[in-house]
């Protein structure tokens, strides 16, 4: 049996950052939201483990995160069948919306029914989140509040359709090196989670789009001073507010409709090489 599967960008509605843990990680508050765009993988059955990617940017050995979910899968199982996988990357790489760790998601998803593991969801967050804090989120997907270091979750209500604009730099950014920054840049910022929370339970939509937040792009904007210019130009041109995702470099505004993201694509295109239409799943 042949299988396809998109994995899902994510951004951050929230990013509060609450201390530093004994493990040296940090504690992590944020409400974690799907969006449409997404990356294609193909998976087909074969002898031996086998990754092929149309962006030759990234690693196809272990070093891949879906390498890595197919081996911890097959090591734990004791599974001797193999698989070809083709990546189509479409998600920007270091960007902050999670793309190798809704690769690495969708793997799980994809390879339990191949090699019919018959794993329960529980089971696949478990394995999961020994991969990246990420992960779990991206196996469950909408809209999720998440703790801990991002694999503790509670699922929200689901979000309205909102469009969004994302507007990804041609840099890549380190999140160590951005939580290493932490203490220095990011400290004594109020935590908005609490508030998204509350205007997602009542479907507040203002109250959403006012409650947007990021404790990192204080840190990431302070390392990276160019990417200050994407946020000026999302606002400048009338986004209903506009956020860093993740530890970023990636900045999305959202915008009234559809109709209004399309064109704030064609003028950013402009000055980005890397611009997005998508919208909330």
């Amino acid at each position: 049996m042949n299988l396809t599967i998109n994995a899902y960008a994510k951004i951050n509605l929230t990013l509060d950052v609450l201390a530093k843990r004994p493990d040296g990680f940090h504690e992590v508050e944020m409400v974690m939201q799907s969006i449409a765009l997404a990356d294609t993988l193909s998976f087909q059955p074969a002898n031996n483990l086998e990754l092929i990617c149309n962006d030759s940017r990234l690693p196809t050995n272990e070093q891949n995160l879906i390498m890595q979910a197919a081996l911890s899968l097959k090591e734990r199982y004791n599974v001797s069948k193999g698989v070809k996988i083709y990546l189509q990357k479409n998600i920007p790489i270091a960007a902050g919306l999670a793309g190798g760790s809704s690769n690495a998601a969708a793997t799980l998803q994809a390879l339990n029914l191949l090699w019919d593991l018959r794993l329960s969801i529980a089971e696949l967050i478990y394995l999961g989140q020994s991969l990246g804090s990420d992960i779990p989120f991206c196996l469950i997907g909408g809209t999720a509040l998440a703790k801990g270091r991002g694999e503790q979750l509670t699922l929200l209500p689901r979000l309205p359709k909102l469009w969004l604009v994302l507007v990804k730099p041609d840099l890549e950014v380190s999140t160590k090196e951005i939580y290493r920054h932490w203490e220095k840049f990011g400290q004594n910022q109020t935590n908005r989670s609490p508030q998204m929370i509350q205007a997602i339970k009542e479907n507040n939509v203002e109250n959403i789009i006012i409650n947007l937040n990021n404790h990192l792009e204080c840190v990431t904007s302070r390392l990276y001073p160019e990417i200050r210019d994407i946020k000026h130009r999302l606002r400048e041109q009338g986004t209903l507010n506009a956020v860093m995702s993740g530890s970023g470099p990636t900045f999305y505004g959202i915008t009234k409709d559809e109709t209004d993201a399309y064109k704030l694509k064609q003028y950013l295109s402009r000055y980005y090489q890397h611009v997005f239409v998508t919208h909330t799943l």
